[in-house]
C-alpha cells in the first residue's frame, strides 16, 4: 500500500497568529492530495474578495478546529474578525499560492459530462481536529472555500459565488448535520460588495466549509474513462489509507471500497428520505466517497408531500425526485463500480457490492419510519401501514414535517383527540386520516402510559419542529441582501436544536403560506 503516510497527519502545532511569518495566521494547515502527482489537481491561487466582511459563525464547526469565534459586536475582537473574513475570503491563500483545486469528472443526469472539477472552490489544505471524538472517526478535517474566483476548471465561469446561493449552502448544511444527516459543515460566511452577474447582479460571497475528505465518485471516473489506470491506483491507495483503512486488509480492497461506499451512500439516502430532503442534482460527481451530503444547490425540503417533487428547475423528467432517490443512488454507484472496474478485475463481484446498497437501504429506511411513526421493533403487518401512511400523506399533500411532529403528540396524549394541526394537513381525506390512527392506535394499545409516552418521545426525538424550508430562507436571504443577517442568525440558532419546540419560534415551525408554490431552484441558487 503505498501512500500509507498520509493515512494520519503529523501532529502539527496550533497556529499563533502572532509568529507565522510576519502575516497573522488562523490555522496551521498542510496538504497532502499534491502527493499523488499534478495530474491530479492545479494550482490558481484565489481571486479573494475586496473588503471581505465576516457574516456568520457557526459555533459549532469553528469548536472542530478549535477556533475562537470573535463576538459580533466587540470592538475587541476587530483584529480577530478581520483575521477570519481575510482567511476565508481567500486573500490569505491569494498572498501564499498554497491553495489547490482538484480535477474530476462525471455523469450529469445520466450523461458522460467528462472532465469536471473544483470550478470555484480552492482547498485551503487539512487541519488537526480539535475533539477526535467529533471527527467522526477521523483525525483532520479538510477546509475549503467556494465561490473566491476562477480555477483551473471553472471552464468559462467566473468561479464566483453569490450571497444568495452562499447563504442557503451555509444554513443547510448546518440544519442537516444537526438532524443528523451527515454532511460537510459550513464553517462561516464572508460577503463583499463585489458585483457578480448571475440571472441579474449580485453581490459575492464565500462559504468555508469543512469535511475530512471532498472526494468525490467523479475523481475516480475522470482517471478510469481516460485510460490512466496507474493513477487510478494511487488514488484509490491514498482514499483506503485516509477514509477506509479496514479496506487495505481485505482481499481485493477496490472492490471491499465499493462495498463500504455503498453502505454509507445507503445510510446517507435513509436519512435524507426520513426527513424529506431532495438534494436535487444528484449527479455522479455531487457524490461523496464518505458517503456525507456534499454541493447544496437547488435543494429542498418537502412540504406538501409529493414522491415525484424536485427542486430543480432543470430537472424536467423528475430524475432526482423525493421518491426516485434511491435508485439514483445505486445507479450512481453502478457508475463507481465502472470506474474501480480496472482495479476490482472481477464484473460479477462488482455488480454484487452494488446490489448491497438495497441490503443497507431498506433496513435503514424501515428503521427510520418505524422511529418517526413508534412503532418499535417491526412486525410483519408494518409495511402495509407505513406504505399506507405515506400513500395517504401524498394524497392529501400534507406537509412532511407537521404531520410526523404532530402525530407524536397524538401518540403521546390520545386522549386529547387529534391534534387541530392534524386534521388540517388532512382536511381533503378526514375519514382516510381516522381509519389509519384507528390501525396505529390497534398497533400501540398494548402498550403501558408509560411505554406509551416512551414511544411518543422517541417520535419527537425522530420527528423535527423545525426544517430549512425555502420561504424561510429566501426571507432570510432578502434580508441579508438588505444587509441585515439577524433572521439568518436566528434561524441558525433554532435550527442547532430542530427537535425541540422552542418558545417564540412558531412562526419557524409553520408550513409555507397556502398560497406558495413548491419551492423551484435553479442551479445557481
Amino acid at each position: 500500500m503505498v501512500l500509507d503516510s498520509l493515512a494520519r497527519p503529523d501532529p502539527i502545532a496550533p497556529a499563533d497568529p502572532s509568529t507565522l511569518g510576519g502575516e497573522p495566521r488562523l490555522l496551521a494547515l498542510r496538504q497532502t492530495f499534491p502527493a499523488l502527482g499534478p495530474e491530479f489537481h492545479g494550482t490558481t491561487a484565489p481571486q479573494g474578495l475586496p473588503q471581505p466582511r465576516l457574516r456568520l459563525v457557526s459555533d459549532d464547526a469553528a469548536q472542530l478546529l478549535g477556533l475562537r469565534v470573535p463576538a459580533p459586536d466587540d470592538p475587541r475582537d476587530d483584529g480577530l474578525r478581520a483575521l477570519w473574513a481575510h482567511t476565508f475570503s481567500g486573500n490569505a491563500a491569494a498572498a501564499d499560492g498554497s491553495a489547490i483545486s482538484t480535477v474530476y469528472a462525471g455523469h450529469q443526469f445520466g450523461n458522460w459530462a467528462g472532465q469536471l472539477g473544483d470550478g470555484r472552490a480552492h482547498l485551503l489544505g487539512e487541519a488537526l481536529a480539535a475533539d477526535s471524538s467529533q471527527a467522526c472517526g477521523h483525525d483532520w478535517w479538510e477546509v475549503q472555500i467556494k465561490g473566491a474566483g476562477r480555477t483551473p476548471f471553472s471552464r468559462h465561469a467566473d468561479g464566483r459565488a453569490v450571497l444568495r446561493s452562499s447563504l442557503r449552502e451555509f444554513l443547510c448544511s448546518e440544519a442537516m448535520w444537526h438532524l443528523g444527516v451527515p454532511t460537510t459543515r459550513a464553517l462561516c460566511l464572508v460577503d463583499s460588495d463585489l458585483p457578480v452577474r448571475r440571472e441579474s447582479v449580485e453581490s459575492a460571497a464565500v462559504v468555508a466549509r469543512l469535511s475530512p475528505s471532498f472526494l468525490r465518485f467523479g475523481h475516480f471516473e475522470h482517471f478510469s474513462h481516460s485510460g490512466r489506470h496507474d493513477a487510478l491506483r494511487r488514488l484509490l491507495d491514498y482514499t483506503v489509507a485516509r477514509l477506509y483503512p479496514q479496506a487495505a486488509q481485505a482481499a481485493n480492497p477496490a472492490l471491499e471500497l465499493l462495498r463500504q461506499v455503498a453502505a454509507a451512500t445507503a445510510a446517507l439516502i435513509a436519512r435524507w428520505q426520513c426527513v424529506g430532503f431532495v438534494h436535487g442534482v444528484m449527479n455522479t460527481d455531487n457524490m461523496s466517497m464518505l458517503g456525507w451530503t456534499i454541493d447544496y444547490g437547488p435543494f429542498g425540503f418537502v412540504d406538501a408531500f409529493d414522491p415525484g417533487y424536485t427542486p430543480n428547475t432543470t430537472d424536467a423528467y423528475g430524475r432526482y425526485a423525493w421518491a426516485r432517490q434511491p435508485g439514483v443512488a445505486r445507479w450512481n454507484l453502478l457508475a463507481l463500480a465502472q470506474a474501480l472496474l480496472p482495479l476490482i478485475g472481477d464484473e460479477q463481484a462488482a455488480r454484487d457490492a452494488v446490489e448491497d446498497f438495497a441490503d443497507h437501504f431498506m433496513p435503514a429506511m424501515r428503521d427510520g419510519m418505524q422511529a418517526k411513526l413508534g412503532l418499535g421493533a417491526a412486525r410483519d403487518d408494518d409495511p402495509d401501514l407505513v406504505q399506507d401512511w405515506i400513500d395517504l400523506l401524498a394524497a392529501c399533500r400534507a406537509d412532511w414535517t407537521v404531520s410526523h411532529r404532530q402525530l407524536a403528540h397524538w401518540v403521546a396524549r390520545p386522549q386529547a383527540g387529534v391534534p387541530a394541526a392534524l386534521q388540517q394537513q388532512f382536511a381533503a381525506w378526514p375519514q382516510r386520516l381516522q381509519d389509519w390512527l384507528e390501525r396505529l392506535r390497534l398497533r400501540l394499545g398494548e402498550l403501558e402510559p408509560a411505554q406509551r409516552e416512551a414511544r411518543a418521545a422517541g417520535m419527537l426525538r425522530a420527528n423535527p419542529c423545525y426544517v430549512l424550508r425555502h420561504h424561510l430562507a429566501q426571507a432570510a436571504i432578502a434580508q441579508a441582501q438588505a444587509g441585515d443577517f439577524g433572521p439568518a442568525s436566528r434561524l441558525m440558532t433554532v435550527l442547532r436544536r430542530p427537535c425541540e419546540e422552542q418558545a417564540g419560534s412558531e412562526d419557524l415551525a409553520a408550513p409555507p403560506p397556502p398560497d406558495a408554490g413548491p419551492p423551484v431552484l435553479s442551479c445557481s441558487s
